[in-house]
C-alpha cells in the first residue's frame, strides 16, 4: 500500500476504546449493572481511517501511542482492518496510550470519559507531511491546533483537499484563535454544540455563514438523528438522518459521516455524497463499537432498498 495513492489520510487521536454495556446510566450513589463489556481502537482520526478502507478507499492515520498494551491493541486492530500504521509515532518512554471510557445505555445513548495520553502529544515536527504527495484528501480530527494547523497548511499548500472535524475541544476555542485552521480547510464537520461554540451563533445557517466568512467552502454540520445540514457559498440543503434499524451505539457515528463524505465525493456530486454518508452513518449506529463501519457492500445494499443509485 505504502508506494500508492491514499484516498484519505487522517490526521488525529487514536486511543483504545474500552466499552460498557448497561441496562440504564448509574447516578449518584446508585449502582447500574454491566451487561457486557468490549474493548477496540477509537479516536477520531482511527475510525475515519477505518471507515475508509471498509469503503473501499486506502488510508493511512498520523497519530501517536504510547509503548503498551493499549497501543499494541489499538495498532493490531488499525492494521486487521488494512489501515497503514507506518506514520504513527511510538512514544516508548513514559508514553500512555490515551484511551476512552465508554458506557452505553439500552437505548444507545452514551456517557465518555477521556484520557487522551500521548495522542495529544504530536508536534507539528512529527507530522509526515510528505505522504500528502500522495494523498488525495487529509481528514484532521480532534487535534492540538498548532499541529493540526501544521497539517492543513502543507496538504492546502500541495493541492490537497483539507477537511476538518474540530471536535468538543477545539471547538471551545472559539473562532478567532480557530480562523488560521478553518481558512485552510476545503470541508468542515462541526456538530451543532461545536458550530455554536466557535462561532457565537445559535442559528445554524448563520453559523454555516460566519465559517464561511473564515474560508470554509464546505460546511456540513452534523445534527444527530435529524440530519445534516449542508452548506456552500452557493447553496445550502438538508439531508435526514436514515436509521435502517434500532440505535445501539452513537459514538463514532460522526466519524463515519466523515468517512461516507470523504469517499462519496469521490463518486457522487456533493448532495449524493452526504445522502450515502448518511446511509453509512445510520448502519454504524445499529452497531456496537466506534469504528463499526459498514462495508461498501452493506452500503449499496441498503441504498439500493431507498432507490439510490450507487453508479459513478
Amino acid at each position: 500500500m505504502s508506494q500508492g495513492l491514499y484516498d484519505v489520510v487522517t490526521v488525529g487521536h487514536i486511543l483504545l476504546d474500552l466499552r460498557f454495556c448497561v441496562d440504564r446510566f448509574a447516578t449518584p450513589d446508585r449502582e447500574s449493572a454491566i451487561v457486557s463489556q468490549s474493548h477496540g481502537v477509537g479516536g477520531s482520526a482511527a475510525n475515519v481511517a477505518i471507515g475508509v478502507r471498509r469503503l473501499g478507499g486506502r488510508s493511512t492515520v498520523i497519530g501517536k501511542v504510547g509503548f503498551d498494551d493499549f497501543g499494541k491493541n489499538a495498532l493490531e486492530d488499525l492494521v486487521r482492518e488494512g489501515v497503514d500504521v507506518s506514520n504513527v509515532k511510538i512514544q516508548a518512554t513514559n508514553g500512555r496510550t490515551g484511551f476512552t471510557i465508554v458506557v452505553i445505555d439500552a437505548t444507545g445513548q452514551i456517557l465518555m470519559y477521556g484520557f487522551k495520553g500521548v495522542a495529544e502529544e504530536l508536534l507539528p515536527e512529527e507530522v509526515n507531511t510528505n505522504i500528502f504527495d500522495r494523498a488525495r484528501a487529509v481528514h484532521i480530527a480532534s487535534l492540538r491546533l498548532d499541529t493540526a494547523t501544521h497539517a492543513a497548511r502543507a496538504a492546502r499548500e500541495k493541492g490537497v483537499f483539507v477537511s476538518w472535524d474540530p471536535g468538543r475541544v477545539q471547538a471551545r476555542l472559539g473562532l478567532e484563535k480557530l480562523r488560521p485552521i478553518i481558512s485552510l480547510a476545503d470541508l468542515v464537520l462541526p456538530n451543532e454544540v461545536e458550530a455554536r461554540e466557535i462561532t457565537g451563533e445559535e442559528d445554524v445557517r448563520r453559523a454555516a455563514d460566519v465559517l464561511h466568512e473564515a474560508g470554509a467552502r464546505i460546511v456540513v454540520v452534523k445534527r444527530g438523528s435529524r440530519g445534516v445540514y449542508v452548506s456552500t457559498r452557493d447553496e445550502e440543503f438538508e439531508v435526514p438522518a436514515y436509521l435502517p434499524g434500532k440505535v445501539v451505539d452513537t459514538t463514532g457515528a460522526g466519524d463515519a459521516l466523515a468517512a461516507g463524505i470523504l469517499v462519496g465525493l469521490r463518486r457522487f456530486p456533493l448532495r449524493e455524497a452526504v445522502r450515502f454518508a448518511t446511509v453509512v452513518a445510520g448502519i454504524k449506529v445499529t452497531r456496537l463499537g466506534s469504528h463499526e463501519i459498514p462495508s461498501m457492500q452493506e452500503v449499496e445494499a441498503e441504498l439500493k432498498k431507498i432507490g439510490f443509485s450507487t453508479k459513478e
